[in-house]
């Protein structure tokens, strides 16, 4: 059991968890009177006590960093994801300087995604180097994006040097080979409510075999909503049926799964200032 702060500001023992990848910025908010902070204190009390805001494109990123300026609890992440289209293409000194404020703990997201456009292999991968160099630059760890890019996303990070500083390839949907070899260069694997679908039998599988202390978990909120809410909007609160559909499959208690995903998202995300 693990100490957060409540809302006393006092310090307890309980079951701690971390929604590793959420966009804040993005969340619906018709249930919560339109208040993320109510939407946060609901997440609060299903367990939640640390949230990474992932910017994906830097017109946004004001908002990413005023939520993370506003919470305690919450930090920010800065990058242009894959496949967002912009009129001015961030320059590597851009995101150095962005990147050096102190609630951002995290390069990204960024990566490559073929999936519905390969005509921009070369413009993603450019993009994608530059995130990485500027990750090297400010010593914060990236956050990576891959689908239909295996073995370009490797390589990508093997080339340019990722290993020194490391990070997770965020909602994890490839084989095991794509994790094996990203956990060699010292990354994590971020498992989504996407583990939690009946269809995922062969994602479900690689979250049996992974090091446990290599694993973190997200909802990718407000996309991607675990079982019983699939097809719904996503929020961080969701994030705990990723961690107890990965107990179920690894056959191992709840808390255990709670702490060594907290542990892991704190040792990765090592700029995190923790109040307790």
């Amino acid at each position: 059991m693990l100490l957060v702060v409540t809302r006393s500001g006092f310090c307890k023992h309980k079951t701690m968890l971390v929604d590793s990848h959420c966009h804040l910025d993005r969340l619906d908010l018709l249930f919560f009177q339109k208040e993320l902070t109510q939407l946060l204190q609901f997440a609060r009390e299903a367990g939640v006590v640390h949230f990474l805001c992932v910017c994906i494109d830097l017109k946004n990123f004001p908002a990413v960093l005023a939520i993370a300026e506003k919470f305690s609890d919450v930090s920010a992440s800065l990058g242009v994801h894959p496949t967002e289209e912009t009129v001015n293409e961030p320059t590597l000194d851009e995101l150095i300087q962005f990147a050096k404020h102190s609630k951002v703990v995290a390069i990204g997201e960024t990566g490559l995604d073929y999936y519905r456009d390969k005509s921009k292999k070369k413009e993603q991968q450019a993009r994608f180097r530059r995130h990485i160099q500027a990750a090297i630059t400010v010593n914060k760890p990236l956050i990576v994006h891959t689908r239909d890019a295996r073995e370009d996303t490797i390589t990508i990070l093997q080339e340019e040097g990722a290993q020194a500083v490391g990070g997770v390839l965020h909602c994890f949907t490839e084989d095991i080979t794509t994790a094996t070899a990203a956990i060699e260069m010292g990354f994590y694997v971020s498992f989504s409510g996407i583990l939690t679908f009946k269809n995922a039998t062969d994602l479900q599988l690689v979250a049996q075999q992974l090091p446990l202390e290599r694993i973190l978990i997200e909802t990718d909120s407000p996309y991607l909503a675990p079982v019983p809410f699939r097809g719904k909007p996503n929020q961080p609160a969701y994030v705990r049926y990723v961690a107890e559909k990965l107990a179920e499959l690894r056959q191992l208690a709840f808390e255990k799964i709670a702490e060594q995903t907290t542990a892991n998202f704190f040792k990765l995300f090592h700029h995190i200032q923790t109040g307790c």
